[in-house]
C-alpha cells in the first residue's frame, strides 16, 4: 500500500499550484477591496439616517448586494460561465476564475467596509461637520482612519475566505491547490495530495490570519 506522504506529484507540481492560487487571490483581492470599499462606503453614505441618504442608489445596492452574498460560490461559479467565456475568451484557468472570484469577493468586503464604517462612533461625524469637512474628507480623513484596525481585521477575514473560494474553483479547471486537489488527489486516488493540500492550506490561512491580528493590534497601540 503506497504511503500517506508519497505522491507521484513533485515539487514543481505544489510550487506551480501555489504560484496559481496566490495569482488568483491577489488580483481579485486587489480588485474586490477597490470595488468592495466603493459599495461599502455608498452604503453607509446613502442608508437612510447616513451622511448623504440616497433612497433609490441604497434601494438598488442593497438588494443586488444580498443576492450576490446568498449565493453559493460553486453556484456562481457555473452560473457566470458565459460572462467569464465573453470578458477571458474561456471558462477554464488561472485568469478566468479571477472574474467569478472579484465579483464573489466584492459584495463580501462591501458588506464588511460598511459594517466597519457604521462602528464608528457618530461624534466622529459629527466632528467633521462642525469643521466644514466635504463628504469625501469626511470619509477619508475621519471615518476610514478610526474604523482601520476593524477594516484591517474584516479584510483579512476576506481574503480567507478567498483562499478557500479558489481551492472550490479548482472544479473548473481553475488551477491553484484546489485544482490539484481534485484532479491529482481526489480523481486519481492520490491521498497525499489531498494530505499536502490541507496542510499546505491551514498553514496558509493561519498565517494570514495571524498576520492580520498582528497589523490590527499595531494600528491600535
Amino acid at each position: 500500500m503506497k504511503s500517506l506522504f508519497v505522491t507521484q506529484v513533485g515539487l514543481d507540481g505544489f510550487l506551480l499550484a501555489g504560484k496559481q492560487t496566490l495569482i488568483m487571490v491577489s488580483v481579485s483581492l486587489v480588485i474586490g477591496v477597490i470595488l468592495g470599499g466603493i459599495i461599502g462606503i455608498t452604503l453607509v453614505l446613502t442608508r437612510p439616517g447616513g451622511i448623504r441618504p440616497n433612497h433609490t442608489i441604497y434601494a438598488i445596492l442593497n438588494p443586488i448586494v444580498n443576492v450576490i452574498r446568498s449565493l453559493p460560490f460553486i453556484i456562481l461559479l457555473v452560473a457566470i460561465i458565459p460572462l467569464t467565456r465573453l470578458i477571458i475568451g474561456s471558462s477554464i484557468g488561472t485568469a478566468a476564475a479571477i472574474i467569478p472570484l472579484t465579483i464573489y469577493i466584492s459584495p463580501f468586503i462591501g458588506r464588511l467596509v460598511e459594517t466597519s464604517l457604521l462602528e464608528v462612533d457618530h461624534g466622529i461625524i459629527e466632528a467633521a461637520n462642525s469643521i466644514g469637512a466635504s463628504t469625501f474628507e469626511t470619509v477619508w480623513y475621519f471615518l476610514l482612519p478610526e474604523a482601520k484596525s476593524s477594516l484591517i481585521l474584516n479584510f483579512t477575514t476576506a481574503t480567507i475566505g478567498l483562499i478557500g473560494a479558489t481551492a472550490m474553483a479548482g472544479a473548473i479547471g481553475a488551477g491553484g491547490i484546489g485544482d490539484l486537489a481534485i484532479n491529482y488527489g481526489y480523481n486519481r486516488y492520490d491521498n497525499a495530495v489531498l494530505f499536502y493540500c490541507v496542510v499546505i492550506l491551514v498553514i496558509v490561512v493561519q498565517a494570514v490570519q495571524m498576520l492580520g491580528n498582528y497589523l490590527a493590534k499595531r494600528v491600535r497601540s
